[in-house]
């Protein structure tokens, strides 16, 4: 019999999650009965301690807020794609112990859009300047060949996102909020902002507007994206980024490929249906 492997969520709050929903359906299709996942609340104070009780059994964590970048130091090793925006979102541990930290949540943005044939765009639009965007700007950096406007609600915000540009090698320019109906015009926006944010905009989207890829997932659909679809819009939402990034995650914690990406999709699904 297989030795018990662990691995679960960790973040603060973390009831909402649908990680523990996604693995546990790609356990199950994969045959590994020994595997569990849990949701674990831990804030930034109790990270360190909740990594000493770590044992042998433990193959990789999910991390959400506010641990993305709080990690970081009690890693190992960090990968390029995690350093580049400063954020882990997993954690897998080798056979030795060894902590490797990097960020499935770029891969799985870019692997959504391509999903729905967005492979290449010559330009984009952001809106917000939140901890996701510098991972949206991360994503367009492998996906869009021109400029990409940032619609922030300041300055700050603003130099901040001007400067993740720079070290991510995208070409950011920034706009006011306020201005932020002229990000439509754009072949590919992606919404990064905290549910209702949007909400304003919705009204003034155009016909046939290009791809709107909006990260929530619940309450879903938001209205953005309600009024996007309802004038021939491509939406992309943001259970396909939570299932595409869940999909690199278990690959790398099980050494399994491929993750069962459309049993996983229906299982979070039904899950949100549920709620």
């Amino acid at each position: 019999m297989s030795s018990p492997r662990r691995a679960a969520v960790l973040g603060s709050p973390v009831a909402h999650s649908l990680s523990p929903v996604l693995h546990r359906a790609a356990y199950g299709e994969l045959g590994l009965a020994h595997w569990s996942y849990d949701p674990y609340d831990v804030d930034e104070a109790g990270l360190p301690g909740f990594f000493e009780r770590l044992d042998g059994s433990w193959a990789g964590l999910s991390l959400t807020m506010p641990l993305k970048r709080a990690v970081i130091p009690l890693l190992d090793e960090v990968t390029g794609t995690a350093a580049s925006v400063e954020a882990v979102n997993t954690v897998v541990f080798g056979d030795d112990g060894r902590r490797t930290g990097d960020n499935t949540d770029i891969p799985g943005m870019v692997a959504a859009l391509r999903e729905r044939g967005v492979t290449t765009v010559g330009s984009a639009a952001v809106l917000g300047a939140g901890a996701t965007a510098s991972s949206a700007l991360a994503a367009l950096s492998r996906v869009c060949t021109g400029p990409v406007t940032a619609y922030v609600r300041s300055e700050a915000r603003a130099a901040e996102m001007r400067g993740w540009g720079e070290r991510l090698g995208v070409d950011v320019r920034t706009a006011r909020w306020a201005d932020a109906a002229a990000a439509f015009t754009a072949p590919l926006v992606i919404a990064t902002t905290p549910a209702g944010a949007t909400d304003e905009l919705a009204p003034v989207v155009p016909d046939r507007p290009g791809t709107l890829f909006d990260v929530l997932y619940a309450p879903w659909p938001t209205a953005l994206a309600g009024a996007w679809s309802a004038r021939g819009g491509q939406v992309v939402g943001g259970l396909d980024l939570l299932v595409h990034q869940a999909v690199l995650q278990v690959e790398r914690m099980t050494g399994r490929s491929p993750a069962p990406l459309a049993e996983m999709r229906e299982a979070g699904e039904k899950a949100l249906a549920a709620r």
